[in-house]
């Protein structure tokens, strides 16, 4: 969409959206069908996302391709097969950009642009949106698709600006080959994206320095090519395993085994594990049994099954006793690898306890700890990000009375939403995927779909029945948090210091900030609440008629 390129003029839109990943395209795609002037401005320079900026070495899909792709259109999924059962990266970008090709949606989406600033004028009853090259826009509806894990996180490490050779995050990662060859490496971190790119990494650089903080529960992956028989049998029934996403806990068809882990020999629930590790997959161990989650007892069998595989795997047991990790298992992230432990069996691997020796300096040459010092020509910080609020708190968004949304949010530490999509006192703004909703602990590509489909659906509503504003209730929004809150509390997740409770951020207060009730429940509240004209949220006609 061609925008005036005056600096003191406004664009008038029906509908801006911020990101052109999956929930910025299928909203674009939704709005643009049902009839609205929209534009997504994104900063990158094409779409994809999550999957355009992260595309370090080994990046991939942790949910199997099948179930990670979008299930609205039937045309698209029969045009389409995913070679693996877990896709890499550049082949996730390849269908972002098929997706984008097919419904010509580049039309519409400005590239290069990053949104500075979003402020409700209460006058108007619109959002007036400041760009970074200058340019204005002014909608009615803001909707934010900047997902959930994109402010990357670097942590403020004294004298990195002084550091010679190359340094990387993965979630920036360049375009061109990084090259490894005859590198000292050192990899600060070994969350998801560490325990991914390490095993490459290894295979690749002289040496390989890993600075590990936390020890990580990771089983293993079991990736293997799709059968041709397999994908046919998937698309014949994908009617049937798309009512089964929607409705499950997490947005996979899968359900957890009805049985307590202490209900269980010793031998029982070891068989029970050994045969979910030989499996492999993202929630196979952690549906062996339906407690793992919310006792420590039945959680200490799961995490001290995989303690003693990687005492297994790791031939030397110093340095297997330092990869043992100690919270409760599925508490945070969990992750799935390919070769991840056998990676410490090379000769050309280092592992260093940060948590025993933190790094105290990086100089020229050298990351230094509290009792040696390492020699590199590259470092890799696999450090995650500011999760869930840090991509919304990158831009300057304001409702009514000027109150910014960081400032609503205490910085994070009073994140309050209703549903997740909407915040009191910021009309016509919808958060997709946001805080307080199933997003990081489900099957994204389904979190978004529902999402997208609700939101749509309610600016359909609005149009059709002379609404101009729509504005959550803060009653409402209270409620929605405290049963948030209600449903975590029991389970172990609010016991553990995660990035799902924003500890791995210097300074951010500790919250738990998503929906744990599931998927399935989730959407049938959010359907519930449209059936009853939006209950919870204050609708008002508009003298300014929103553009069909």
């Amino acid at each position: 969409m061609a925008l005036t390129q005056k600096s003191n003029s406004f664009n008038e839109l029906d509908a801006v959206i911020v990101g052109a990943g999956f929930s910025g395209l299928y909203m674009l795609y939704r709005l643009r069908e049902a009839g609205f002037s929209t534009c997504v401005f994104e900063a990158g320079d094409n779409v994809g996302g999550t999957w355009y900026w992260n595309r370090y070495p080994g990046a991939r899909c942790d949910v199997e391709s099948i179930y990670y792709n979008y299930t609205f259109s039937d045309e698209l999924l029969k045009e389409w097969t995913w070679s693996s059962k877990y896709a890499e990266q550049p082949e996730i970008l390849s269908y972002i950009n098929f997706v984008a090709d097919k419904f010509d949606l580049r039309r519409d989406i400005q590239f290069k642009t990053r949104v500075n600033s979003a402020q409700f004028d209460e006058e108007k009853n619109r959002w007036d949106i400041q760009l970074n090259n200058g340019q204005k826009v002014s909608a009615r509806y803001f909707i934010t698709a900047v997902g959930c894990l994109s402010a990357s996180n670097v942590p403020k490490f004294k004298g990195l600006e002084n550091f010679k050779g190359e340094w990387y995050h993965t979630g920036r990662w360049p375009h061109e080959k990084v090259e490894f060859k005859g590198k000292r490496v050192g990899v600060i971190g070994t969350g998801s994206s560490g325990i991914q790119s390490i095993p490459v990494i290894a295979k690749e650089a002289e040496h390989l320095t890993v600075f590990q903080r936390t020890p990580q529960y990771s089983t293993p992956a079991r990736n293997q090519l799709n059968d041709p028989e397999y994908t046919r049998q998937i698309r014949e029934n994908y009617s049937e395993i798309r009512n089964q996403m929607r409705s499950s806990l997490t947005g996979i068809p899968a359900v957890p085994r009805d049985r307590s882990a202490l209900d269980d020999t010793a031998e029982e629930r070891r068989r029970t594990f050994e045969a979910a590790w030989e499996k492999g997959g993202l929630l196979t161990i952690s549906y062996s049994y339906n407690d793992l989650s919310l006792t420590p007892e039945a959680n200490e069998t799961v995490a001290e099954f995989i303690r003693s595989k990687i005492r297994e795997v790791v031939k030397d047991q110093e340095v297997a006793e330092k990869l043992l990790p100690s919270f409760y298992y599925g508490t945070k992230r969990p992750i799935i690898d390919t070769d991840y432990f056998e990676t410490y069996n090379r000769e050309n691997v280092t592992l260093v306890d940060v948590k025993k020796a933190p790094i105290e300096e990086i100089t020229s040459t050298v990351v230094k700890t509290a009792d040696a010092e390492y020699e590199l020509d590259m470092i890799v910080f696999a450090t995650g990000f500011d999760a869930m609020t840090g991509p919304l708190f990158k831009m300057d968004i304001r409702g009514r009375d000027g109150v910014s949304l960081k400032e609503k949010w205490d910085g994070g530490s009073q994140t309050r939403t209703y549903l997740g999509i909407g915040t009191a006192g910021f009309p016509n703004m919808f958060m997709l995927t946001g805080p307080e909703s199933p997003s990081v602990l489900s099957n994204m590509m389904v979190s978004i779909e529902q999402h997208v489909e609700w939101v749509s659906d309610c600016i359909i509503y609005m149009r059709d029945n002379n609404k101009g504003i729509i504005e959550v209730n803060e009653e409402a929004e209270n409620a929605w948090t405290k049963h948030c809150r209600e449903v975590a509390e029991p389970t172990l997740y609010v016991k553990t210091d995660s990035w799902y409770m924003g500890a791995n951020i210097e300074g951010k207060s500790r919250g738990f900030q998503i929906y744990l009730g599931g998927v399935g429940p989730y959407r049938q509240i959010c359907d519930e609440v449209a059936e009853k004209g939006y209950e919870g949220f204050i609708l008002k006609a508009s003298e300014e008629s929103v553009v069909n």
